[in-house]
Protein backbone atom coordinates (compact mmCIF):
# COMPACT_ATOMS: atom_id res chain seq x y z
CA UNK A 1 0.00 0.00 0.00
CA UNK A 2 1.78 3.42 -0.93
CA UNK A 3 1.17 6.25 1.20
CA UNK A 4 0.99 9.78 0.11
CA UNK A 5 3.32 12.07 1.85
CA UNK A 6 0.27 14.92 2.13
CA UNK A 7 -1.75 12.07 3.78
CA UNK A 8 1.18 11.66 6.18
CA UNK A 9 1.76 15.17 7.21
CA UNK A 10 -2.11 15.49 7.92
CA UNK A 11 -2.44 12.11 9.98
CA UNK A 12 0.78 13.77 11.97
CA UNK A 13 -0.33 16.86 12.44
CA UNK A 14 -3.83 15.67 13.61
CA UNK A 15 -1.77 13.55 16.77
CA UNK A 16 0.62 15.77 17.41
CA UNK A 17 -2.33 18.68 17.62
CA UNK A 18 -4.28 16.38 19.85
CA UNK A 19 -1.46 15.66 22.05
CA UNK A 20 -0.60 19.16 22.62
CA UNK A 21 -4.53 20.28 23.25
CA UNK A 22 -4.37 17.28 25.86
CA UNK A 23 -1.33 19.08 27.23
CA UNK A 24 -2.61 21.74 27.57
CA UNK A 25 -5.72 20.89 29.03
CA UNK A 26 -4.17 19.22 31.32
CA UNK A 27 -2.09 22.87 32.16
CA UNK A 28 -4.01 24.88 35.23
CA UNK A 29 -6.14 21.83 35.83
CA UNK A 30 -6.83 22.13 39.88
CA UNK A 31 -6.88 18.32 41.28
CA UNK A 32 -7.63 19.90 44.83
CA UNK A 33 -11.53 20.71 44.60
CA UNK A 34 -12.57 19.10 48.22
CA UNK A 35 -15.46 19.63 50.06
CA UNK A 36 -16.24 22.97 50.86
CA UNK A 37 -16.28 24.09 54.53
CA UNK A 38 -20.14 25.11 55.98
CA UNK A 39 -20.92 28.68 55.95
CA UNK A 40 -20.55 30.58 58.85
CA UNK A 41 -23.73 31.10 61.39
CA UNK A 42 -24.70 32.54 64.31
CA UNK A 43 -23.02 31.34 67.67
CA UNK A 44 -25.66 29.67 70.42
CA UNK A 45 -27.39 31.85 71.70
CA UNK A 46 -30.54 32.89 74.54
CA UNK A 47 -31.97 35.55 76.34
CA UNK A 48 -33.88 36.45 79.12
CA UNK A 49 -35.28 39.47 80.85
CA UNK A 50 -37.05 41.52 83.69
CA UNK A 51 -38.64 44.64 84.07
CA UNK A 52 -35.27 46.00 85.18
CA UNK A 53 -32.63 44.30 83.36
CA UNK A 54 -31.76 42.61 79.86
CA UNK A 55 -29.11 39.10 80.06
CA UNK A 56 -27.96 37.68 76.55
CA UNK A 57 -26.10 34.52 76.91
CA UNK A 58 -23.42 33.68 73.82
CA UNK A 59 -21.78 30.04 73.75
CA UNK A 60 -18.39 30.73 71.62
CA UNK A 61 -15.03 27.95 72.41
CA UNK A 62 -16.50 26.00 75.59
CA UNK A 63 -17.04 29.09 77.88
CA UNK A 64 -20.22 31.57 77.62
CA UNK A 65 -19.86 35.25 77.40
CA UNK A 66 -22.82 36.78 79.11
CA UNK A 67 -24.06 40.74 78.48
CA UNK A 68 -25.96 42.62 80.98
CA UNK A 69 -27.70 45.87 80.32
CA UNK A 70 -30.71 47.70 81.59
CA UNK A 71 -33.84 47.55 80.09
CA UNK A 72 -35.37 50.67 79.40
CA UNK A 73 -31.80 52.68 78.35
CA UNK A 74 -30.04 49.76 76.88
CA UNK A 75 -27.18 50.94 79.27
CA UNK A 76 -24.50 47.90 80.12
CA UNK A 77 -24.78 46.87 83.77
CA UNK A 78 -20.98 46.57 84.67
CA UNK A 79 -20.92 46.27 88.57
CA UNK A 80 -22.97 42.89 88.85
CA UNK A 81 -22.74 39.79 90.83
CA UNK A 82 -23.82 36.77 88.19
CA UNK A 83 -23.95 33.47 89.31
CA UNK A 84 -24.88 30.78 87.03
CA UNK A 85 -26.56 27.13 87.71
CA UNK A 86 -25.10 24.64 84.74
CA UNK A 87 -25.15 21.43 84.12
CA UNK A 88 -21.76 21.34 84.94
CA UNK A 89 -22.96 22.57 88.40
CA UNK A 90 -22.59 26.27 89.84
CA UNK A 91 -20.19 28.39 88.76
CA UNK A 92 -19.87 32.29 88.81
CA UNK A 93 -19.12 34.90 85.82
CA UNK A 94 -16.05 36.66 86.13
CA UNK A 95 -16.51 40.68 85.06
CA UNK A 96 -14.44 41.03 81.29
CA UNK A 97 -12.99 44.79 80.54
CA UNK A 98 -15.35 45.55 77.90
CA UNK A 99 -18.40 45.72 80.20
CA UNK A 100 -19.21 41.90 79.58
CA UNK A 101 -18.97 39.21 82.18
CA UNK A 102 -17.29 35.78 81.22
CA UNK A 103 -18.27 32.06 82.54
CA UNK A 104 -16.72 29.07 81.78
CA UNK A 105 -18.78 26.04 80.25
CA UNK A 106 -17.11 22.98 78.42
CA UNK A 107 -20.56 21.70 78.22
CA UNK A 108 -21.50 24.15 75.74
CA UNK A 109 -18.99 23.13 73.05
CA UNK A 110 -21.48 19.77 72.92
CA UNK A 111 -24.70 19.96 70.97
CA UNK A 112 -27.23 20.09 73.01
CA UNK A 113 -30.45 21.44 74.64
CA UNK A 114 -29.33 23.09 78.22
CA UNK A 115 -31.45 24.93 80.58
CA UNK A 116 -29.12 27.36 82.41
CA UNK A 117 -30.76 29.64 85.50
CA UNK A 118 -28.37 32.50 86.33
CA UNK A 119 -28.56 34.69 89.50
CA UNK A 120 -28.22 38.50 89.05
CA UNK A 121 -27.64 40.83 92.11
CA UNK A 122 -26.84 44.23 91.27
CA UNK A 123 -27.33 47.43 94.14
CA UNK A 124 -28.89 44.80 96.40
CA UNK A 125 -31.21 43.54 94.35
CA UNK A 126 -31.21 40.12 92.92
CA UNK A 127 -33.44 38.53 89.69
CA UNK A 128 -33.26 35.51 88.33
CA UNK A 129 -32.65 35.01 84.56
CA UNK A 130 -33.55 31.24 83.13
CA UNK A 131 -32.22 30.95 79.55
CA UNK A 132 -32.59 28.41 77.54
CA UNK A 133 -29.29 27.87 74.94
CA UNK A 134 -29.59 25.30 72.23
CA UNK A 135 -26.45 24.65 70.91
CA UNK A 136 -27.04 22.79 67.61
CA UNK A 137 -25.11 20.26 65.46
CA UNK A 138 -22.41 21.25 63.00
CA UNK A 139 -24.13 21.54 59.70
CA UNK A 140 -22.06 18.68 57.27
CA UNK A 141 -19.49 20.53 54.45
CA UNK A 142 -22.21 20.53 51.21
CA UNK A 143 -20.64 18.46 48.26
CA UNK A 144 -20.09 20.45 44.81
CA UNK A 145 -22.22 19.26 41.94
CA UNK A 146 -20.50 17.53 39.20
CA UNK A 147 -19.12 19.78 36.21
CA UNK A 148 -20.17 19.63 32.86
CA UNK A 149 -16.46 18.23 32.27
CA UNK A 150 -16.69 15.43 34.75
CA UNK A 151 -16.47 12.58 32.38
CA UNK A 152 -13.26 14.22 30.38
CA UNK A 153 -12.33 14.81 33.86
CA UNK A 154 -12.16 10.62 33.92
CA UNK A 155 -10.08 10.28 30.94
CA UNK A 156 -7.74 12.94 32.04
CA UNK A 157 -7.05 11.65 35.63
CA UNK A 158 -6.33 8.35 34.19
CA UNK A 159 -3.96 9.76 32.25
CA UNK A 160 -2.65 11.91 34.77
CA UNK A 161 -2.38 8.49 36.83
CA UNK A 162 -0.07 6.93 34.68
CA UNK A 163 2.06 10.39 33.88
CA UNK A 164 2.08 10.34 37.93
CA UNK A 165 3.92 6.93 38.08
CA UNK A 166 7.08 8.21 35.23
CA UNK A 167 5.47 10.39 32.17
CA UNK A 168 8.85 9.94 29.99
CA UNK A 169 8.76 6.24 29.14
CA UNK A 170 5.38 7.25 28.00
CA UNK A 171 6.15 10.70 26.07
CA UNK A 172 9.46 8.61 24.33
CA UNK A 173 7.69 5.66 23.58
CA UNK A 174 4.52 7.69 22.07
CA UNK A 175 6.71 10.00 20.43
CA UNK A 176 9.12 7.37 19.30
CA UNK A 177 6.24 5.85 17.55
CA UNK A 178 4.99 8.33 15.80
CA UNK A 179 8.47 10.21 14.74
CA UNK A 180 9.28 6.78 12.67
CA UNK A 181 6.10 6.28 10.79
CA UNK A 182 6.92 9.98 9.15
CA UNK A 183 10.57 9.22 8.85
CA UNK A 184 9.93 6.38 7.19
CA UNK A 185 6.99 7.64 4.71
CA UNK A 186 9.87 10.38 4.09
CA UNK A 187 12.27 7.95 3.01
CA UNK A 188 10.77 5.77 0.87
CA UNK A 189 10.07 9.29 -0.72
CA UNK A 190 13.67 10.26 -0.94
CA UNK A 191 13.21 13.47 1.05
CA UNK A 192 15.58 12.90 3.59
CA UNK A 193 15.70 16.63 4.59
CA UNK A 194 12.10 16.88 4.90
CA UNK A 195 12.31 14.01 7.33
CA UNK A 196 14.65 15.30 9.50
CA UNK A 197 12.71 18.74 9.51
CA UNK A 198 9.71 17.24 10.64
CA UNK A 199 11.41 14.62 13.23
CA UNK A 200 12.97 18.15 14.84
CA UNK A 201 9.63 19.94 14.70
CA UNK A 202 7.92 16.93 15.77
CA UNK A 203 9.87 16.04 18.78
CA UNK A 204 9.39 20.11 20.01
CA UNK A 205 5.85 19.91 19.53
CA UNK A 206 5.44 16.63 21.42
CA UNK A 207 7.93 17.29 24.18
CA UNK A 208 7.89 20.99 25.57
CA UNK A 209 3.82 21.23 25.76
CA UNK A 210 3.91 18.42 28.19
CA UNK A 211 6.53 19.72 29.63
CA UNK A 212 5.65 22.89 30.21
CA UNK A 213 1.50 21.49 31.18
CA UNK A 214 3.14 19.03 33.89
CA UNK A 215 5.31 21.85 35.44
CA UNK A 216 2.49 23.58 36.58
CA UNK A 217 0.55 21.32 37.59
CA UNK A 218 -0.58 20.63 41.52
CA UNK A 219 -1.21 16.70 41.77
CA UNK A 220 -1.00 16.66 45.81
CA UNK A 221 -3.86 15.45 47.62
CA UNK A 222 -6.70 17.21 48.30
CA UNK A 223 -7.07 19.15 51.36
CA UNK A 224 -10.15 20.37 52.85
CA UNK A 225 -10.69 23.85 54.17
CA UNK A 226 -11.14 25.08 57.33
CA UNK A 227 -13.86 25.29 59.10
CA UNK A 228 -15.11 28.42 59.73
CA UNK A 229 -16.03 29.20 63.63
CA UNK A 230 -19.22 30.83 64.08
CA UNK A 231 -19.09 35.13 63.60
CA UNK A 232 -21.92 37.21 64.92
CA UNK A 233 -22.27 40.12 62.24
CA UNK A 234 -24.64 42.94 62.39
CA UNK A 235 -27.28 42.40 59.42
CA UNK A 236 -30.43 43.74 58.14
CA UNK A 237 -32.99 40.61 58.53
CA UNK A 238 -35.80 39.79 55.21
CA UNK A 239 -38.47 41.68 57.48
CA UNK A 240 -36.78 45.05 57.72
CA UNK A 241 -35.42 44.38 61.25
CA UNK A 242 -31.98 44.64 62.01
CA UNK A 243 -30.34 42.17 64.07
CA UNK A 244 -27.29 43.88 65.88
CA UNK A 245 -25.52 41.61 68.33
CA UNK A 246 -24.14 43.08 71.75
CA UNK A 247 -20.72 43.53 71.32
CA UNK A 248 -21.84 45.70 67.95
CA UNK A 249 -24.40 47.45 70.59
CA UNK A 250 -21.54 48.46 72.69
CA UNK A 251 -19.42 49.53 69.67
CA UNK A 252 -22.39 51.78 68.35
CA UNK A 253 -23.90 53.16 71.69
CA UNK A 254 -26.98 52.14 71.18
CA UNK A 255 -29.21 53.74 73.97
CA UNK A 256 -33.27 53.70 74.10
CA UNK A 257 -35.88 55.42 75.98
CA UNK A 258 -39.43 54.22 76.73
CA UNK A 259 -41.91 56.42 75.16
CA UNK A 260 -44.84 58.08 77.43
CA UNK A 261 -47.44 60.24 76.68
CA UNK A 262 -47.69 63.77 78.32
CA UNK A 263 -48.88 67.06 77.85
CA UNK A 264 -46.71 69.28 75.59
CA UNK A 265 -46.74 73.02 74.92
CA UNK A 266 -47.00 73.49 70.70
CA UNK A 267 -43.99 75.10 69.53
CA UNK A 268 -43.04 77.12 66.45
CA UNK A 269 -40.01 77.80 64.86
CA UNK A 270 -38.59 81.47 64.29
CA UNK A 271 -35.84 82.38 61.95
CA UNK A 272 -33.40 84.34 64.32
CA UNK A 273 -29.88 85.86 64.39
CA UNK A 274 -27.46 86.17 67.04
CA UNK A 275 -26.82 89.81 68.38
CA UNK A 276 -24.54 91.10 71.14
CA UNK A 277 -26.04 92.57 74.20
CA UNK A 278 -26.49 95.87 74.39
CA UNK A 279 -25.39 96.24 77.86
CA UNK A 280 -22.56 94.33 77.29
CA UNK A 281 -21.57 95.70 74.05
CA UNK A 282 -19.88 99.49 72.50
CA UNK A 283 -18.79 101.39 69.60
CA UNK A 284 -15.86 103.41 69.31
CA UNK A 285 -16.14 106.88 67.45
CA UNK A 286 -14.46 110.00 67.11
CA UNK A 287 -16.55 112.96 67.84
CA UNK A 288 -14.51 114.97 65.76
CA UNK A 289 -12.85 114.54 62.27
CA UNK A 290 -9.38 114.09 62.50
CA UNK A 291 -6.48 111.88 61.69
CA UNK A 292 -6.12 108.65 63.37
CA UNK A 293 -2.86 107.67 65.46
CA UNK A 294 -2.10 104.43 67.18
CA UNK A 295 -2.40 104.70 71.44
CA UNK A 296 1.11 104.89 73.57
CA UNK A 297 1.89 101.23 72.62
CA UNK A 298 2.14 102.14 68.96
CA UNK A 299 -0.32 99.28 67.69
CA UNK A 300 -4.21 99.31 67.19
CA UNK A 301 -5.54 96.41 68.75
CA UNK A 302 -5.72 93.31 66.42
CA UNK A 303 -9.81 91.57 66.43
CA UNK A 304 -10.28 89.70 68.81
CA UNK A 305 -8.11 91.09 71.66
CA UNK A 306 -9.33 91.49 74.96
CA UNK A 307 -9.68 95.54 76.12
CA UNK A 308 -11.05 96.64 79.44
CA UNK A 309 -13.41 99.51 80.48
CA UNK A 310 -11.78 102.96 79.99
CA UNK A 311 -8.34 101.47 78.25
CA UNK A 312 -7.34 104.01 75.19
CA UNK A 313 -7.45 102.22 71.83
CA UNK A 314 -6.59 105.71 69.38
CA UNK A 315 -6.01 109.10 69.10
CA UNK A 316 -8.00 111.61 66.32
CA UNK A 317 -5.53 114.43 65.84
CA UNK A 318 -8.22 117.36 64.24
CA UNK A 319 -6.68 119.03 61.25
CA UNK A 320 -6.25 122.74 61.21
CA UNK A 321 -6.55 124.97 58.05
CA UNK A 322 -4.67 127.07 57.30
CA UNK A 323 -7.22 130.53 57.97
CA UNK A 324 -7.69 128.64 61.42
CA UNK A 325 -4.58 128.96 62.32
CA UNK A 326 -4.23 132.51 61.25
CA UNK A 327 -7.43 133.52 63.39
CA UNK A 328 -6.03 131.29 65.99
CA UNK A 329 -3.26 133.34 66.37
CA UNK A 330 -4.75 136.84 66.14
CA UNK A 331 -7.14 135.63 68.80
CA UNK A 332 -3.98 134.67 70.89
CA UNK A 333 -2.25 137.69 70.58
CA UNK A 334 -5.25 139.29 72.06
CA UNK A 335 -5.33 136.95 74.88
CA UNK A 336 -1.71 137.68 75.74
CA UNK A 337 -2.26 141.71 75.58
CA UNK A 338 -5.34 141.28 77.74
CA UNK A 339 -3.31 138.95 80.05
CA UNK A 340 -0.50 141.56 79.88
CA UNK A 341 -3.32 144.52 81.01
CA UNK A 342 -4.97 142.65 83.60
CA UNK A 343 -1.71 141.43 85.41
CA UNK A 344 -0.57 145.09 85.78
CA UNK A 345 -3.54 145.89 87.19
CA UNK A 346 -3.59 143.32 89.19
CA UNK A 347 -0.26 144.28 90.81
CA UNK A 348 -0.99 148.07 90.52
CA UNK A 349 -4.24 147.34 93.08
CA UNK A 350 -2.03 145.12 95.31
CA UNK A 351 0.24 147.99 96.02
CA UNK A 352 -2.27 150.52 96.58
CA UNK A 353 -4.25 147.85 99.10
CA UNK A 354 -2.24 148.87 101.79
CA UNK A 355 -3.04 152.68 102.46
CA UNK A 356 -7.00 151.60 101.47
CA UNK A 357 -7.06 153.43 98.38
CA UNK A 358 -8.03 150.14 96.47
CA UNK A 359 -10.12 147.66 98.28
CA UNK A 360 -9.70 144.32 98.34
CA UNK A 361 -12.67 143.52 96.03
CA UNK A 362 -11.19 145.02 93.26
CA UNK A 363 -8.60 142.79 93.48
CA UNK A 364 -10.49 139.68 93.76
CA UNK A 365 -12.28 140.68 90.60
CA UNK A 366 -8.93 141.67 89.06
CA UNK A 367 -7.54 138.35 89.76
CA UNK A 368 -10.60 136.40 88.71
CA UNK A 369 -10.49 138.22 85.33
CA UNK A 370 -7.08 137.27 85.49
CA UNK A 371 -7.11 133.99 86.19
CA UNK A 372 -9.70 133.54 83.28
CA UNK A 373 -8.31 134.84 80.62
CA UNK A 374 -5.02 132.67 81.18
CA UNK A 375 -7.17 129.21 80.74
CA UNK A 376 -8.84 130.60 77.43
CA UNK A 377 -5.17 130.60 76.26
CA UNK A 378 -4.28 127.76 77.76
CA UNK A 379 -7.39 125.71 76.23
CA UNK A 380 -6.71 127.83 72.85
CA UNK A 381 -3.34 126.23 72.74
CA UNK A 382 -4.54 123.04 73.47
CA UNK A 383 -6.78 123.10 70.52
CA UNK A 384 -3.57 122.74 68.05
CA UNK A 385 -1.74 120.07 70.07
CA UNK A 386 -4.03 117.95 72.06
CA UNK A 387 -5.90 114.80 69.99
CA UNK A 388 -8.84 113.39 70.88
CA UNK A 389 -8.71 109.87 73.08
CA UNK A 390 -10.76 107.01 71.97
CA UNK A 391 -11.21 104.54 75.02
CA UNK A 392 -12.94 101.75 74.95
CA UNK A 393 -16.89 102.25 76.99
CA UNK A 394 -17.10 99.05 78.04
CA UNK A 395 -14.54 95.75 78.69
CA UNK A 396 -14.92 92.70 75.87
CA UNK A 397 -13.23 91.82 72.78
CA UNK A 398 -12.85 93.17 69.45
CA UNK A 399 -15.59 92.75 67.13
CA UNK A 400 -15.06 95.30 64.84
CA UNK A 401 -11.85 97.51 63.70
CA UNK A 402 -11.76 100.24 61.40
CA UNK A 403 -8.53 101.60 62.21
CA UNK A 404 -5.57 102.28 59.96
CA UNK A 405 -2.70 104.55 60.79
CA UNK A 406 -3.17 108.43 59.47
CA UNK A 407 -6.82 107.28 58.27
CA UNK A 408 -9.33 110.62 58.48
CA UNK A 409 -12.01 109.57 60.43
CA UNK A 410 -15.21 111.31 60.07
CA UNK A 411 -17.32 112.68 62.77
CA UNK A 412 -19.24 109.72 64.11
CA UNK A 413 -17.51 106.90 62.08
CA UNK A 414 -17.28 103.89 63.79
CA UNK A 415 -13.43 103.04 64.99
CA UNK A 416 -14.01 100.00 67.11
CA UNK A 417 -16.86 97.54 68.24
CA UNK A 418 -16.45 95.82 71.36
CA UNK A 419 -18.87 92.68 72.23
CA UNK A 420 -18.74 90.43 75.35
CA UNK A 421 -18.57 87.03 74.24
CA UNK A 422 -20.09 86.09 77.21
CA UNK A 423 -23.57 87.80 76.71
CA UNK A 424 -25.46 87.30 73.26
CA UNK A 425 -28.67 87.64 72.71
CA UNK A 426 -30.58 86.07 69.34
CA UNK A 427 -33.34 88.00 67.76
CA UNK A 428 -35.93 86.38 66.22
CA UNK A 429 -39.11 87.38 64.33
CA UNK A 430 -42.35 86.15 65.27
CA UNK A 431 -45.49 85.33 62.88
CA UNK A 432 -47.73 84.17 65.51
CA UNK A 433 -48.95 84.53 69.18
CA UNK A 434 -46.46 83.56 71.59
CA UNK A 435 -46.53 83.14 75.67
CA UNK A 436 -44.82 86.34 76.31
CA UNK A 437 -42.23 84.97 79.23
CA UNK A 438 -42.01 81.35 78.13
CA UNK A 439 -37.89 80.31 77.90
CA UNK A 440 -37.13 79.00 74.24
CA UNK A 441 -34.42 76.93 72.32
CA UNK A 442 -32.46 77.71 69.43
CA UNK A 443 -30.45 75.42 66.85
CA UNK A 444 -27.47 76.03 65.42
CA UNK A 445 -26.78 75.05 61.47
CA UNK A 446 -24.80 72.19 62.93
CA UNK A 447 -27.15 71.34 64.98
CA UNK A 448 -25.82 71.96 68.38
CA UNK A 449 -28.56 73.27 70.52
CA UNK A 450 -28.64 76.75 72.64
CA UNK A 451 -30.74 77.69 75.55
CA UNK A 452 -32.46 80.66 75.74
CA UNK A 453 -34.16 83.44 78.23
CA UNK A 454 -36.45 85.43 77.29
CA UNK A 455 -35.93 89.38 77.28
CA UNK A 456 -38.72 90.82 75.74
CA UNK A 457 -40.79 91.91 72.60
CA UNK A 458 -41.39 94.88 70.21
CA UNK A 459 -44.59 96.30 69.84
CA UNK A 460 -43.79 97.43 66.06
CA UNK A 461 -43.49 95.29 62.88
CA UNK A 462 -40.80 94.44 61.21
CA UNK A 463 -41.41 93.48 57.94
CA UNK A 464 -44.63 92.32 59.37
CA UNK A 465 -43.34 90.31 62.02
CA UNK A 466 -42.37 90.99 65.64
CA UNK A 467 -39.26 91.48 67.04
CA UNK A 468 -38.82 88.99 70.28
CA UNK A 469 -35.19 89.39 72.25
CA UNK A 470 -33.96 85.90 73.87
CA UNK A 471 -30.47 85.83 76.19
CA UNK A 472 -28.21 82.86 75.61
CA UNK A 473 -27.67 80.60 78.74
CA UNK A 474 -23.95 79.35 78.80
CA UNK A 475 -23.09 80.86 75.27
CA UNK A 476 -20.05 78.80 73.85
CA UNK A 477 -16.74 80.50 72.70
CA UNK A 478 -17.02 79.53 69.23
CA UNK A 479 -20.47 81.99 68.81
CA UNK A 480 -20.29 84.81 67.06
CA UNK A 481 -22.71 87.99 65.97
CA UNK A 482 -24.40 87.01 63.13
CA UNK A 483 -24.81 84.02 62.80
CA UNK A 484 -28.18 82.70 61.91
CA UNK A 485 -30.37 80.21 64.57
CA UNK A 486 -33.56 78.12 63.86
CA UNK A 487 -35.69 79.47 67.49
CA UNK A 488 -38.08 76.84 68.87
CA UNK A 489 -40.48 79.06 70.67
CA UNK A 490 -43.32 77.50 72.79
CA UNK A 491 -46.96 79.00 72.29
CA UNK A 492 -50.37 79.20 74.42
CA UNK A 493 -51.56 75.77 72.79
CA UNK A 494 -51.24 72.82 74.47
CA UNK A 495 -51.16 69.19 73.25
CA UNK A 496 -50.61 65.76 74.42
CA UNK A 497 -47.98 63.26 72.62
CA UNK A 498 -44.78 61.35 72.62
CA UNK A 499 -41.60 63.53 73.03
CA UNK A 500 -38.39 62.13 71.27
CA UNK A 501 -34.87 63.27 71.19
CA UNK A 502 -34.45 64.28 67.08
CA UNK A 503 -31.35 62.39 67.26
CA UNK A 504 -33.37 59.36 66.65
CA UNK A 505 -35.37 60.28 64.47
CA UNK A 506 -33.96 59.44 60.68
CA UNK A 507 -34.81 58.82 57.37
CA UNK A 508 -35.24 55.79 55.24
CA UNK A 509 -34.73 54.84 51.79
CA UNK A 510 -37.73 56.67 50.32
CA UNK A 511 -37.45 59.67 52.34
CA UNK A 512 -40.05 58.48 55.09
CA UNK A 513 -39.41 59.52 58.92
CA UNK A 514 -38.23 56.33 61.09
CA UNK A 515 -37.27 55.50 64.39
CA UNK A 516 -36.18 52.17 65.31
CA UNK A 517 -37.74 50.03 68.07
CA UNK A 518 -36.06 47.66 70.62
CA UNK A 519 -38.23 44.58 70.44
CA UNK A 520 -35.43 42.15 71.52
CA UNK A 521 -32.40 41.79 73.22
CA UNK A 522 -30.52 41.51 69.92
CA UNK A 523 -33.28 43.12 67.37
CA UNK A 524 -34.42 46.49 66.55
CA UNK A 525 -37.65 46.85 64.36
CA UNK A 526 -38.22 50.31 62.00
CA UNK A 527 -41.28 52.01 62.72
CA UNK A 528 -42.89 54.63 60.12
CA UNK A 529 -43.93 57.70 62.27
CA UNK A 530 -44.58 61.79 61.70
CA UNK A 531 -43.48 64.14 63.79
CA UNK A 532 -43.24 67.44 64.78
CA UNK A 533 -40.77 70.25 65.85
CA UNK A 534 -40.70 70.54 69.56
CA UNK A 535 -38.06 72.06 71.03
CA UNK A 536 -34.44 72.29 69.58
CA UNK A 537 -33.62 68.90 71.06
CA UNK A 538 -36.92 67.12 70.76
CA UNK A 539 -39.74 66.38 68.49
CA UNK A 540 -42.96 65.61 68.89
CA UNK A 541 -44.25 62.26 67.59
CA UNK A 542 -47.84 62.76 66.10
CA UNK A 543 -49.30 59.49 64.67
CA UNK A 544 -47.22 55.95 63.91
CA UNK A 545 -45.92 54.94 68.00
CA UNK A 546 -47.65 53.93 71.40
CA UNK A 547 -46.80 54.83 74.90
CA UNK A 548 -44.77 52.10 76.31
CA UNK A 549 -42.44 51.56 73.37
CA UNK A 550 -38.97 51.21 73.91
CA UNK A 551 -37.51 53.74 71.17
CA UNK A 552 -33.27 54.22 69.87
CA UNK A 553 -32.25 57.58 70.84
CA UNK A 554 -28.67 57.76 70.32
CA UNK A 555 -26.92 55.74 67.37
CA UNK A 556 -29.92 55.44 65.33
CA UNK A 557 -28.14 57.13 61.97
CA UNK A 558 -25.42 54.47 62.19
CA UNK A 559 -28.21 51.73 63.05
CA UNK A 560 -30.45 52.43 59.70
CA UNK A 561 -27.06 52.24 57.66
CA UNK A 562 -26.52 48.43 58.63
CA UNK A 563 -27.72 46.75 55.16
Amino acid sequence: MTIRLPAALAAAALTLGLWAGAARAHEGHDHSDGPKAAPAVEAPRGASSTDALELVAVARDGRLTLFLDRADTNEPVADATIEAKTPAGKAAAVAGPDGSYRLDAPWSAVPGDYDVLFTVTVGGKTDLFPVDLDVPVPPAPTPEPAPWHAGLAVAHDFGAHLRSADPMPFLVGGAGFVLGILATVLMRGRRSGAALALVVLAAGLVLAPAAFAHGDDDHEAPTPMAATGAQDLARRLPDGSVFVPKPTQRVLTLRTLVTASGVLARTTELPGRIIADPNGSGVVQSSVGGRLSPPESGLFPRLGTHVRKGEVLAFVTPPVQAVDVSDMRQRQGELDQQIAIVARRVERYRKLSPGGTVSQVQIDDADAELKGLVDRRTALDGVRSQPEALAAPVSGVIAEANAVAGQMASPGAMVFKIVDPSRLWVEALSFDALASTADATARLADGRRLELAYRGAGLADRAQAVPIQFAVRDAPPELRTGQFVTVLAATDTQQTGLALPRLGVVRGGNGQTLVYEHVAPERFAPREVQVEPLDAARVRVVSGLEPGRRIVTQGAELLNQIR
